[in-house]
């Protein structure tokens, strides 16, 4: 199911964070191009640094990155705000990073390159959730 603007009362909030700025950009015009309101970052320390995390539905983050990475990132977030809604995306192919991923609470994990189709579709699972929990 596709959230379309006319079913959410506000654009949600949806942090982008990854050390590639090109994917940074492109993730944005995908997702503001279907409603939504981002703000990227280039690392996880930069966006902890942003204040005002809960403000975020939620938040694509990028396995590997400089210093702090996506999953040290949502095991984080899910300990300081049990409600944090974290998609997760990698290159990396080994099954260890993988598992560890899938166990770190976060909502989905994207394997780059991926479809826009399925960066809309873990995003809207996200605040699917959301508007469950």
């Amino acid at each position: 199911m596709r959230i379309e603007e006319r079913d959410v009362p506000h654009a949600p909030l949806i942090a982008i964070i990854d050390d590639d700025e090109s994917l940074r950009l492109a993730a944005s015009s995908l997702l503001r191009s279907m409603g939504y309101v981002t703000e990227f970052f280039a690392s996880a320390e930069e966006f902890l640094g942003s204040g005002a995390l809960s403000r975020f539905a939620c938040i694509v983050a990028d396995i590997q990155m400089p210093g702090m990475s996506g999953i040290e990132l949502t095991h984080k977030l899910i300990a300081d705000n049990g409600a944090a809604k974290v998609v997760l995306m990698t290159a990396r192919t080994e099954t260890d990073i993988h598992n560890r991923a899938r166990a770190s609470g976060a909502v989905c994990l994207l394997q780059k390159p991926f479809a826009a189709e399925s960066l809309l579709k873990c995003v809207d699972k996200a605040l699917v959730s959301d508007r469950q929990d």
